[in-house]
Parts: C-alpha cells; structure tokens; sequence
C-alpha cells in the first residue's frame, strides 16, 4: 500500500503537459498501429456487403477446407503442448538434476528461431531427400506436405507457452502439499488430480489461450512445410495470402477478418479470465481477514 501511495504522488507531482503528452502518444500509437488496421481489414471485408462477405467465407470449397484445417490443427497443437507442458514444469520445478538450467533454456529455442527456418529444418528432416524421409516413405507415411507436418510445425512454434506460464507458477506453490499427499498415501495419479492441478488450473488455463493465439496465426513454419496446396495444407494465414496474391481482396479480408475475430475471442477470454482470479483473490483475502 505505501508503494502504491508513493507511485500515486510521484504521479500526481508531474506537470499536466506532461501526463496528457505520455498518454495522448500512447493512445496515438495504439490507434495507429492496432485499431486503424483491424477497423480496416472489417471495412474491406464487408465491402461487398453481408451477403458478399458470408459466400467469401462459405462458397469458396477452398477458403472452408482452410476453415477447417485451421480448427483441426490449432486445438491438437494445444493439446500437445498442455501435455508436454506440464511434464516439463513438473519435471523442472520437482526434481533437481544434471542439465536443468540447458533444458530450461532449449525450452525458448522456439521463440528464438524463426518459423521460417523451422520449416525448413522439418523439410529437411521429414521430407524426400531429408534424413528420415525413405523410412517414412517405405512405411507409408507422409509428414510434409501433409497434414501431420502442419500439427508437427504448429506445435513446435507454439510449444514454450504452457511450460514457461507453469513453471514460475509450480515454483512459487512449492511441493508441501504434494509432499503431505504422498507421506497419507497418494499415489501419482492422485497427487495430480487432486493436489497439482487444483493449484495451476488457471495458470494452465491462461497458458494454453496464449498458445491457442498463436497457433491459429502460425504463417511461416507452416507455409514452409505444407507446400502451400489449396484446398489440402492451406490454414487460414496461408489462404488470406493466396487470395491476396489473386487480386481477391474481398475474399481475403474475410478470411482475414474472421481470424482476427477468432484472436479478438481469444483475447477476450483470456481477460474474462484475469478478472474472474482477480475477483477469486480477492473474495479470498477478505475472508482471511474476515476470520
């Protein structure tokens, strides 16, 4: 409270010029950069009217498939990485080993690389001429240029978000409690069901929002490894710009609009979502203080 007192007054001392410059700039720049072009790309969507927007959407076999594509790929992704997710906090903030502080930072390889060569590197590996590419081809199984490659690349980008939301979370909690439900005993299955996942419900939540923005965006790695087939490996970011690159600039925009009403609804519940924990901590405080 004193530090929130001293913020307010430090606050309060600055000229008015000053605050209204700081906020008008901020205000400015969010304007320019974020709602101007959403406003835009809803604008031109509908500039062939309603009806024209919803045969954009509906009519083109192509533009559905994609539809499809994009809502098939982004939830395995997710799924994954929820469960690659939790293993790797568990495994990190449980259990004291040589390598940890590697595997942390591998961990963000994702968020280093560009998903341009992640594509490539997939291609390589999985495709053709790559290194397990006659294998896979002798049993049958086709990874690039395909669906699979599309989950494989999707959940690559997208793997750190759960992990790194957790592991600060399980750090923070300690393992008292899973310690106490083992010593009564819990067997694993128990100890998760009933004790860690209680306790990281909402950060786990709010890791995979973040992870489901980002895979429904996911342009490069996927671009790269789907061979860009229409009406086959096309996901939604890669058919906005096909049907760009064919001067169909209504039929674009609707792709493109629907995607960012897809990431406005992922935004948005990830701030229904802060309130309502907000609101949680706080019935929780006054009734400690209450008792």
């Amino acid at each position: 409270m004193r530090i929130k007192k001293s913020v307010g007054a430090m606050v309060a001392t600055e000229p008015f010029w000053l605050r209204a410059l700081l906020i008008g700039a901020a205000y400015l720049i969010i304007g320019a950069l974020i709602l101007v072009p959403i406003v835009y790309v809803f604008v031109q969507a509908f500039a062939e009217g309603w009806t024209g927007y919803i045969n954009n959407l509906v009519r083109d076999k192509d533009t559905l498939h994609s539809i499809w594509l994009t809502l098939s790929v982004a939830p395995l992704a997710v799924l994954f990485n929820t469960v690659l997710g939790i293993a790797a906090a568990w495994c990190l903030t449980r259990f004291k080993f040589p390598g940890r502080t590697l595997l942390v930072t591998l961990l963000d390889v994702p968020f280093a690389i560009s998903p341009v060569v992640v594509g490539l590197m997939f291609l390589m590996l999985f495709g053709m001429q790559g290194f397990f590419g006659p294998t896979l081809q002798q049993w049958g199984v086709k990874i690039v240029f395909a669906w699979p490659g599309l989950v494989l690349a999707t959940t690559f980008v997208t793997l750190p978000f759960v992990a790194r939301e957790l592991i600060p979370l399980m750090e923070s909690l300690g393992d008292e409690e899973e310690v106490a439900a083992v010593s009564l005993g819990a067997n694993p299955w128990q100890l998760f069901w009933r004790i860690t996942l209680p306790n990281i419900k909402w950060g786990l939540v709010y890791g995979m929002i973040q992870c489901n923005a980002r895979a429904i965006g996911e342009f490069g790695a996927v671009y790269v490894i789907s061979g860009h087939i229409a009406g086959e490996t096309d996901t939604m970011p890669l058919r906005v710009e096909k049907l760009f690159q064919e001067y169909n600039n209504p039929g674009s925009f609707a792709v493109a609009s629907l995607l960012t009403l897809m990431a406005l609804g992922t935004l948005l519940g990830k701030y229904v979502l802060e309130l309502w924990i907000a609101r949680q901590i706080a019935s929780h405080q006054s009734d400690v203080e209450g008792t």
